[in-house]
């Protein structure tokens, strides 16, 4: 049975005990809420050198430079490395031998006096985690909750308390420090949405596998990533663009799923009130389609966003496994048009009752939800190989009860057909590539990219065997997990993900 975790006072006190530790807090907005746990515990002195709020735009611009937006990454940045700096500049020679130096910094915008803005922040520390160790740091976003400006302030101070405790006593354990950050918390309270680990200590860290973490524990519903690796905060990337989906598995990457995304891509851009060339396309592969058994195999996860990188696709993990709470969470983050492709096969899915009986509206009040913002789908034909038939919108069967609600949104033009496809790649589907592979029949190359094919028989992908050339090629971060890492477990959703073909 696990240890206990001591509850944020207790937190507090450790840190101010611990005589290595030293280091500098500066928050904006939200008030000094992180150090006065500190103040408030007692010892802070052998803590705390100091201590400062910058509330005025143009003392924080005097201090930390111009900066476009106070509440941003690039704000808090911009924070750490300064603060750091100078505790390094006044007080390494004096002390720097047995002294781990260290600089908390957050930017916060809480509740207003109106309830009219976005309550959300940014929160990091740069820490030594040994005296005279080179740099550790850990940054992350969080979105809070609750409705009264004194409780998110609360939240606020909770969240950095263990933020602190974390990177000192568990950055060896960058899993349970992740699922530290919400003791004495809740998700009802706050969430998480982006988290980084960069330095020394955390050299071995895959951020990709501490986004799906987040996703996992619950700390946040979703998180993205670059076609590079670098963990991204939604509403950056998000913030006022058209969005453009393909839910998947990508187990592995098929013809079909580039061939889908291409199709979709040329339509959606095409759009009226679409900017072509501010269309953000991201792959979104659900906690339920990286399950087998109701765990997760983070071999599996790695090699499949592997190959979405090398196809230079942003991949968005998230547990929204219905399709209206999936546009309900784009929505939040932009005014633009939303599209989400999918398969003939997933929209049967969509118009089946079972999956909606959870909801007091039914299948209506989930269409009003899916539809509410403008959303369109588009609707890539699925190929009956034994007759040659294609399932389009134009022939799609549903019950004979919905086959109004069906036109009327065909009709308005929420539902449209992709066109621009090409039919070599209709044969290709992904369970049956997957097969070949496992059993080793080469034909499968034939289903996907050139450069995905590569890198599976390079990197003995999803049971692939290895090419002679694989030992030339650099290791990814899936080939170089340790065989013995730990499965993540999760419970099962009540419904069903509805997914492309």
């Amino acid at each position: 049975m696990a240890a206990e975790r001591p509850n944020t006072e207790r937190k507090a006190l450790a840190v101010n005990l611990d005589a290595r530790r030293y280091g500098s807090f500066a928050e904006i907005g939200a008030g000094q809420e992180v150090v006065r746990w500190f103040f408030r515990v007692g010892g802070a002195a052998g803590t705390i050198a100091k201590s400062m709020s910058a509330y005025d735009m143009s003392v924080s611009d005097a201090i930390y430079g111009h900066c476009d937006r106070y509440v941003c990454r690039q704000r808090l940045q911009d924070m750490l490395d300064r603060e750091h700096a100078l505790n390094l500049e006044r007080l390494r020679e004096s002390r720097g031998d047995t002294t781990a130096f260290f600089a908390f910094a957050d930017t916060v915008s809480a509740r207003n006096f109106h309830g009219t803005n976005e309550c959300h922040g940014w929160m990091g520390i740069r820490f030594q985690a040994h005296p005279r160790d080179q740099d550790s740091q850990i940054i992350l976003h969080v979105r809070m909750l609750d409705t009264e400006n004194a409780l998110q302030q609360e939240a606020l101070g909770i969240v950095g308390v263990n933020l602190l405790y974390g990177a000192f006593f568990l950055n060896h354990e960058p899993d349970q420090l992740i699922e530290s950050l919400l003791d004495n918390l809740s998700t009802r309270r706050i969430e998480i949405d982006m988290i980084e680990f960069s330095g020394i200590a955390f050299r071995h860290v895959d951020n990709r596998v501490m986004s799906l973490r987040l996703v996992q524990l619950g700390l946040s519903s979703a998180a993205m990533f670059s076609a590079n690796g670098e963990v991204l905060q939604p509403s950056e990337v998000l913030y006022k663009k058209p969005i453009l989906v393909e839910r998947g598995s990508f187990r592995p990457l098929t013809n079909v799923n580039v061939d889908m995304m291409q199709a979709a891509h040329e339509k959606f851009r095409s759009e009226a009130d679409v900017d072509a060339d501010e269309v953000v396309s991201l792959a979104e592969i659900t906690m339920r389609n990286l399950q087998t058994n109701g765990q997760i195999d983070l071999r599996d996860f790695l090699a499949r966003v592997d190959l979405l990188a090398a196809s230079g696709m942003t991949v968005l993990i998230s547990d929204y496994f219905e399709y209206y709470r999936l546009a309900a969470y784009l929505a939040r983050y932009t005014k633009k048009k939303i599209g989400i492709t999918m398969g003939a096969a997933s929209l049967v899915e969509l118009f089946d009752e079972k999956y909606y009986t959870q909801l007091d509206g039914g299948i209506l009040e989930s269409f009003g939800r899916l539809f509410k913002n403008d959303l369109k789908l588009y609707i890539y034909p699925l190929l009956n190989r034994e007759t040659g038939a294609l399932t389009t919108v134009e022939n799609l069967k549903v019950a004979q009860e919905l086959r109004t609600l069906f036109q009327y949104l065909v009709d308005k033009g929420c539902i449209e057909q992709l066109e621009d496809y090409n039919p070599e790649h209709l044969s290709t589907f992904s369970r049956e590539v997957l097969r070949l592979i496992q059993v080793g029949d080469p034909s499968w190359t034939e289903h996907v990219p050139a450069k995905v094919a590569e890198i599976i028989q390079q990197r003995g992908f999803f049971g692939c065997r290895r090419t002679a050339t694989a030992k030339s090629i650099a290791v990814s971060p899936a080939a170089a997990l340790p065989s013995a890492i730990a499965p993540l477990t999760v419970t099962p959703p009540l419904l069903t993900s509805l997914t492309v073909q």
